[in-house]
């Protein structure tokens, strides 16, 4: 049942990810600027053979003048998009326009699993933090821990990664001289700084959540019966009060690493951390059609996997939760 389910959500992707990548399409043709618009204008016979080795010769979405002449098919194929779409389909995301010795599937290689590292830090690290910090507060419920720690889990909330990362660098490495200031090297040491500016936000907002979950099952009225047969506090809150607070938790989920993903582009900026960030920055700089269109793909398909490992998740946590 569960793969069938998982079959189907990735067919009902499909549509979304071809809106999607249709979308970034357009929106980069619509921005003023082209590939080989440089400060020192190319000679235009170079750049129209470069416009044509890469179809940018051709009419962006349907051509007119092959529909005057009566070549209606030609209207719709003989066009950027109808390329660019071809090319998707037997997976070929093309040379970058701005390296135009080197394919865009290399880039994203070279630079994704730096990405993927960083990103699954951060998310371990915001549940690992987050929901003991919302259950610690919701057991010490109005006491100054309940207090500080919701007090830290605003802030978090309301503080941008980049200033969180700016104030992590001026004590952590400026000050005292105890960690690196950025890149992304094999020691541990490299790794802690940007995966904490990337976690504080979510650790936050679980904290947060988890909190109030937690302060709503504990009101239920099972949680009363099983303390009145004398369940020990401590067994009571793992074996029933946690479970049933997770579902929330397990909700923004998705939400989360989307957020945790595309704030991932400011940390490694401001870490000089080799992932996907600097070469999306660039290539919507340079106007690198096929860099962005590649980047985006990753980013989206990370997504839609993310969400549907969350539905699936329900299931876990709660089995009266089906999957259909």
């Amino acid at each position: 049942m569960t793969l069938v389910y998982i079959l189907k959500r990735l067919a009902i992707s499909i549509p979304v990810l071809w809106l999607l990548v249709t979308l970034t399409f357009l929106f980069l043709r619509i921005v003023p600027g082209g590939p080989f618009d440089q400060d020192k204008a190319l000679p235009p016979h170079i750049k129209a053979n470069l416009e044509k080795e890469f179809d940018l010769d051709k009419p962006v979405v349907w051509n007119t003048k092959k529909w005057s002449e009566g070549h209606y098919i030609q209207f719709f194929t003989e066009t950027q998009y109808f390329y660019a779409m071809k090319k998707l389909v037997h997976g070929d995301l093309g040379p970058s326009f701005k390296y135009r010795t080197r394919r865009v599937t290399d880039i994203i290689l070279e630079s994704l699993p730096v990405s993927i590292e960083l990103g699954l830090y951060a998310v371990l690290f915001a549940f690992l933090l987050g929901i003991p910090l919302g259950i610690l507060s919701a057991h010490r419920h109005n006491t100054w821990i309940d207090h500080t720690s919701m007090f830290f889990a605003i802030s978090g909330v309301t503080l941008p990664s980049f200033l969180i990362a700016v104030i992590l660098i001026y004590f952590f490495s400026i000050q005292w001289g105890m960690l690196p200031a950025g890149l992304w090297d094999s020691g541990f040491e490299y790794k802690v700084l940007p995966v904490v500016a990337l976690g504080i936000r979510p650790v936050a907002i679980i904290a947060r959540l988890m909190r109030a979950s937690v302060l709503d099952v504990i009101q239920a009225d099972y949680i009363r019966t099983a303390r009145a047969k004398g369940l020990a506090e401590f067994p009571l809150m793992m074996k029933h009060v946690v479970k049933n607070s997770l579902i929330p938790v397990i909700t923004i989920a998705g939400p989360l690493v989307a957020a945790v993903i595309t704030g991932s582009f400011v940390i490694e900026h401001v870490f000089a951390i080799p992932g996907m960030a600097k070469h999306f920055i660039q290539a919507v700089t340079n106007r690198d059609y096929t860099l962005v269109m590649g980047v985006t793909i990753v980013y989206a398909v990370f997504l839609i996997v993310a969400n549907i490992t969350v539905d699936v998740m329900y299931s876990v946590v709660d089995p009266r939760i089906k999957l259909s």
